[in-house]
């Protein structure tokens, strides 16, 4: 007898709150590796109505002028006017940022991972980038909503979005798209009826044909399901570095160790251990050695070696557990400065991954497959 239930992961775009603190977090650190590779950077944003908070901890050679790069990424992101819900022109910035604590550097410099925890990587079968049907739907929704807002702006899009993709499920395999869901702020000259005839035609419609194997009779769809939405961005509500994890990761279909990604330089295994967990998961699929795998490892703060290696395969692999296990110890340098240099994560920017997932992307290096080779023998 099937098992048969159904998933919903849900997105972001790139004017929602959460993700422009992202987006502003990142700029910052991506300004310090430029200047001094050694950087040690921890920085947390919040935004709301008509002000940005920097806070956190920066150890650094050069000088960054952060109220300039805030104001250069709200600007970017579309937030011009406080119509729109900020401008960046003349919002406030409050910046309280110190020096990273010499205990930490002590364990770091010589080596050590930059913090204690867990990290996972998931790769499966079901999309072409390896990611599960639900969150890969979603975020095609929200990018493409930032596409057509940039594209056609006569049509009244504005920058916040969230999507939402609810996928049927039978015995762990996705067989079709039941629901999608997308709030998109919008003119307060659209109606209901207008933005949903936009929505439907530039976003909608065009992801449902990309994952068309998938959609074999209409989902439900909602589309600003209150009726309106012309009140967004940190006008219609905080945003916060780091409160989007699940939406940056595997939409739910995957553990999470509860570590954040942006603002964080590579030396923080929160964020180089999880990328190098889902390069490791990517590697296993693309080898043939299991149809879906997730990766997961643990660190002690100032350890080199992780303090476990773990793999599960949910019963898709090719040969024995064990084996894949002892082919991914033996092929991968999982110690901070080896993940660094094998992903080359101090020479890329950061600031394209606070967009629409940090995995994913074929720009990203942890996106490659080039170990599967040596994983088959």
């Amino acid at each position: 007898m099937s098992l048969t239930h159904i998933h919903t992961s849900e997105s972001v775009g790139e004017g929602h709150p959460d993700k422009l603190a992202d987006q502003i977090s990142d700029a910052i650190l991506d300004d310090a590796l430029r200047q001094d590779k050694r950087s040690r950077v921890a920085i947390e944003t919040l935004v709301t109505h008509g002000l940005a908070v920097i806070a956190g901890e920066l150890s650094m050679e050069g000088y960054i002028d952060m109220a300039k790069i805030v104001r250069q990424t709200i600007n970017e992101v579309g937030y011009t006017d406080t119509e729109l819900g900020m401008d960046g022109n003349t919002c406030g910035v409050m910046i309280s940022v110190q020096e990273q604590s010499t205990e930490i550097a002590q364990g770091v410099d010589t080596g050590g991972a930059g913090d204690q925890g867990m990290m996972f990587g998931l790769a499966t079968r079901e999309t072409p980038e390896m990611m599960p049907l639900p969150l890969a739907m979603a975020h095609a929704l929200t990018r493409r909503s930032a596409e057509v807002r940039r594209k056609h702006p006569s049509l009244g899009l504005r920058p916040d979005v969230k999507s939402q993709v609810s996928v049927v499920y039978e015995d762990g395999v996705a067989q079709k798209v039941e629901t999608v869901v997308l709030s998109q702020q919008h003119s307060p000259s659209l109606n209901l009826d207008s933005i949903s005839e936009v929505a439907r035609e530039y976003i909608i419609s065009p992801v449902l044909e990309e994952y068309g194997e998938y959609v074999n009779e209409e989902p439900k769809i909602w589309i600003n399901p209150t009726g309106s939405f012309t009140q967004g961005g940190p006008h219609g509500d905080t945003g916060l570095t780091g409160r989007k994890i699940i939406v940056d990761t595997y939409g739910g279909l995957c553990p999470h160790g509860g570590g954040a990604f942006s603002g964080k330089d590579p030396t923080k295994v929160d964020r180089s251990a999880a990328y190098m967990a889902r390069h490791v998961a990517k590697c296993v699929v693309a080898s043939g050695l299991a149809e879906r795998c997730v990766i997961s490892f643990a660190y002690a703060i100032g350890v080199p070696e992780p303090v476990s290696v773990n793999v599960e395969t949910f019963g898709t692999e090719s040969v024995e557990h064990a084996e894949i296990v002892k082919r991914v110890r033996g092929n991968f340098d999982l110690t901070p400065a080896g993940i660094i240099k094998h992903l080359g994560l101090l020479d890329m920017k950061y600031l394209p991954t606070a967009k629409n997932g940090h995995f994913g992307n074929p720009a990203f290096p942890w996106e490659r497959t080039d170990m599967a080779d040596a994983l088959r023998s």
